[in-house]
């Protein structure tokens, strides 16, 4: 059942996306579709507005255009995002995860069964007792992303899941997002590492300047991109 029911809110459709934040316009009339069973990983060169794309897909600033599930409006309870810098509550670990089912209407027996489910999917259980805010930067972003798919997401964000973590924490948060997106959970996501996004991605959203360059599947794109822009990205020659 909760397959049909990932069926049944996707595709994403966003159409003239466009955010301006201070005065300045940060995003340029995006449009595109994000159908269901793939990963995308947003590229770009610093500044381009990556994570502004995240924002404005949570629902998090506003933005012009539209942002569709399915040709119906938004269902906020199919969408989690994890931040680069994940906030953790001063309570235990186990505790941060059933303190947001509770925000989000889990109550009782299910919403322990479901955080402690989450923290063994994420291979955290050991950790479950321990204070989040003593954890180490790995062992918080993989709690941010169990406390995230404890939700149960159709679709979950994430930015820069990798940035500042070493090889080892960083290669056990790659892990996870590969069981959330095995799991049926579509990730859209946002990384400088061209390297994970060679590994986790299905497809590339490559904007630059706040403008969308190029969707393409991942293997086209760092093969045969179709934009100058890009293959400046792709050489370095962009930041």
């Amino acid at each position: 059942m909760a397959s049909a029911t990932r069926r049944d809110v996707l595709p994403l459709e966003a159409r003239g996306l466009s955010v301006r934040l201070g005065g300045r316009e940060i995003l340029h009339s995006l449009s595109f579709r994000l159908d269901a069973g793939k990963r995308t990983v947003i590229l770009g060169p610093n500044g381009a507005g990556k994570t502004t794309l995240l924002r404005a897909l949570h629902g998090l600033i506003p933005c012009a255009g539209s942002i569709t599930w399915n040709a119906g409006s938004r269902d906020r309870h199919s969408e989690a995002m994890v931040f680069q810098q994940p906030v953790m509550l001063r309570r235990s670990a186990l505790a941060n995860v059933e303190y947001a089912l509770a925000v989000n209407g889990v109550r009782g027996e299910e919403r322990h069964r479901r955080a402690r489910e989450a923290l063994e999917r994420a291979g955290l259980a050991d950790l479950a007792a321990r204070p989040a805010r003593v954890l180490s930067g790995g062992e918080r972003q993989r709690l941010a992303l169990a406390r995230a798919w404890a939700l149960r997401p159709r679709i979950l964000y994430l930015d820069e899941p990798t940035a500042s973590l070493d090889p080892a924490a960083a290669a056990a948060v790659e892990a996870d997002i590969g069981r959330v997106h095995a799991a049926g959970t579509r990730v859209v996501m946002t990384t400088h590492r061209l390297g994970l996004a060679r590994r986790v991605a299905d497809e590339i959203l490559f904007i630059d300047d706040g403008k969308l360059v190029e969707q393409t599947p991942a293997d086209r794109f760092f093969e045969a991109p179709r934009s100058d822009e890009a293959r400046r990205f792709l050489n370095g020659e962009l930041p």
